[in-house]
């Protein structure tokens, strides 16, 4: 059987509840990474989550930030936050590895800051946890077994992943700077999943709720997910939820699935 892994910017899980069960219930992934679930781990929507069939585990943080991932089967090997600076408070990576019959894929659900205003403390923010995001990686590539780092970068890798790129060039997402970071983290051996299946632009995952951008389609590609060789190997597809932001009281993300073929 096919391994699917999804990720999604949910914009607050408990607001977001329903569309997560829709979601969850329709696309029938094996685990899904969210981001941005703004909550504590105590208030997470657990019963709820766990009653439909899935495993949860989370690294919360009380009104921003926080991440979680979902999956048929109980991860192992759980990590909460990113290795490298102990100082660092924010909820914004947790790791574990998912068992799929006779092997396990590892994976990750990321939260990269967005890094705006680039003037301020918050950049340099930014490109020191890509930095160690990047060291991590590093170390896990060791392991030399499937691997997915999936999540919201809040980063823009190049001009044809934004309907307006003139109207990306002073924003943290865009860059140089980011972008350079970006490529020196894919330079690791990583596989950018989507870019593997299709040069095609025009392929958005966040539309602002501002200015009628999902009207529009005036969107931007910032939400990735990166395959390690054993993983990309096996890749087999990558879809866009295009549909979800259509929804009623949506997330501006949308989620984006891979699929694996069965080792």
């Amino acid at each position: 059987m096919p391994v699917r892994i999804a990720t999604w910017n949910v914009n607050s899980v408990r607001q977001r509840l329903g569309h997560l069960l829709d979601f969850l219930k329709e696309a029938q992934p094996d685990a899904l990474c969210l981001q941005e679930i703004k909550c504590m781990d105590a208030d997470f929507p657990r019963r709820e989550i766990e009653e439909a069939g899935w495993q949860v585990e989370t690294h919360g943080q009380k009104t921003f930030n926080g991440v979680a991932i979902l999956s048929r089967a109980k991860l192992e090997d759980v990590r909460r936050g990113l290795p490298g600076d102990e100082a660092d408070e924010q909820a914004r990576y947790l790791e574990g590895v998912l068992p799929m019959g006779s092997g396990v894929v590892r994976l990750a659900s990321i939260y990269l800051p967005n890094g705006n205003p680039p003037n301020t403390e918050k950049y340099p923010y930014k490109l020191g946890w890509m930095k160690r995001l990047t060291a991590h990686a590093r170390m896990l590539l060791d392991h030399e077994e499937p691997l997915v780092l999936a999540g919201d970068y809040n980063v823009i890798p190049e001009p044809r992943d934004a309907r307006d790129p003139a109207a990306w060039v002073s924003d943290a997402l865009f860059l140089p700077q980011t972008r350079t970071a970006f490529r020196g983290l894919l330079a690791l051996g990583l596989t950018e999943a989507l870019r593997a299946t299709t040069d095609d632009a025009g392929l958005y995952t966040f539309w602002d709720y501002q200015a009628g951008a999902w009207q529009r389609n005036n969107g931007i590609r910032i939400d990735h997910l990166l395959l390690s060789p054993q993983a990309a190997d096996r890749l087999a597809g990558v879809q866009i939820a295009k549909h979800v932001r259509g929804w009623e009281k949506p997330s501006d993300h949308v989620p984006v699935m891979v699929e694996l073929r069965a080792a």
